[in-house]
């Protein structure tokens, strides 16, 4: 997929001011530049030369090849963020994307696991080997903390406070939160450290908390597929999702009663509305259990 050097740059440009401005992750990041590079490919002609009658034909064409309308919806916030900066920065005189709408799209109950689930999926690991004690250590956090996959594998020594049992996150907009971690948790992650640890590094250093049989930090797509594998080997048949034991974290901690804005601020979300998600699940389960056991239900 190619583009002309002259978008290439104004991408970059754009992508520069929203690191330095806003903090955004690299994830973000990679996202605005990778549905940038589409449009400009499509396009074939100068980014600052667009109008709206263009980006209506882009996605008119991606939705012809079956693009989702949430994918839709993504697309449509990375040139609004794009052309929005042009616009504040006097280089365009029009924001072309200021007249064009798209549906909203239902935000779906997320996909989470029961807590029998979580269970299997935890005990999934083989402990003796190396790679199952980091293995396990990583699910065990996941669950207990309700970090994204990205927190968890960017995690380093310096975050974590083993005596206090606390982590240190930095998460989405540079947002810093402090993050208890279970004594199950914790105690997975101690025989990982002074044990799996070191024999996957085999002498190599490293600032990572989780590291690969190469010595290198674990990434997201690893994880994800490491999950995948554990729960086809617990045989949870579910659709899985990299962030189904944050959300398992989240609809069991209200199952068991705990409050919405503490379970915000362990998710590290800015809008509670964000959270409130959450609370449909855990209805949905009462009202389930209310059919099932009481008597007039």
């Amino acid at each position: 997929m190619t583009i002309t050097v002259t978008s290439e740059k104004l991408i970059d440009q754009f992508l520069d001011a929203a690191w330095v401005e806003q903090g955004l992750s690299k994830n973000t990041l990679s996202a605005y530049r990778s549905d940038l590079i589409i449009f400009s490919a499509w396009l074939k002609k100068d980014l600052l030369s667009v109008n709206s009658e263009n980006i209506s034909e882009f996605l008119a064409n991606r939705y012809q090849n079956g693009v989702t309308s949430r994918t839709t919806a993504r697309i449509m916030s990375s040139l609004r963020r794009f052309y929005g900066y042009f616009l504040r920065e006097n280089i365009v005189a029009v924001d072309p994307t200021a007249l064009i709408t798209i549906p909203k799209t239902a935000r779906g109950l997320p996909q989470t696991l029961t807590e029998k689930d979580v269970e299997l999926l935890l005990s999934a690991p083989q402990t003796s080997l190396p790679r199952g004690q980091r293995d396990q250590s990583m699910l065990e956090m996941l669950y207990a903390t309700g970090l994204r996959v990205s927190e968890l594998v960017d995690l380093k020594f310096e975050q974590i406070n083993l005596n206090q049992g606390v982590i240190q996150i930095v998460g989405k907009g540079g947002r810093e939160r402090l993050v208890p971690v279970g004594e199950e948790a914790l105690s997975c992650l101690e025989t990982y450290l002074n044990n799996g640890r070191i024999l996957l590094l085999s002498g190599r250093q490293s600032d990572y908390i989780f590291v690969t049989n190469r010595g290198g930090n674990m990434t997201r797509q690893a994880f994800w597929h490491i999950i995948k594998r554990y729960a086809f080997q617990a045989e949870i048949i579910k659709p899985l999702s990299p962030h189904t034991l944050r959300h398992a974290f989240a609809t069991h901690l209200l199952n068991h009663g705990a409050d919405l804005r503490v379970v915000q601020l362990l998710l590290g979300h800015v809008d509670l509305s964000t959270t409130q998600i959450y609370t449909h699940v855990a209805r949905e389960r009462l009202q389930n259990l209310h059919a099932k056991f009481h008597p007039r239900g």
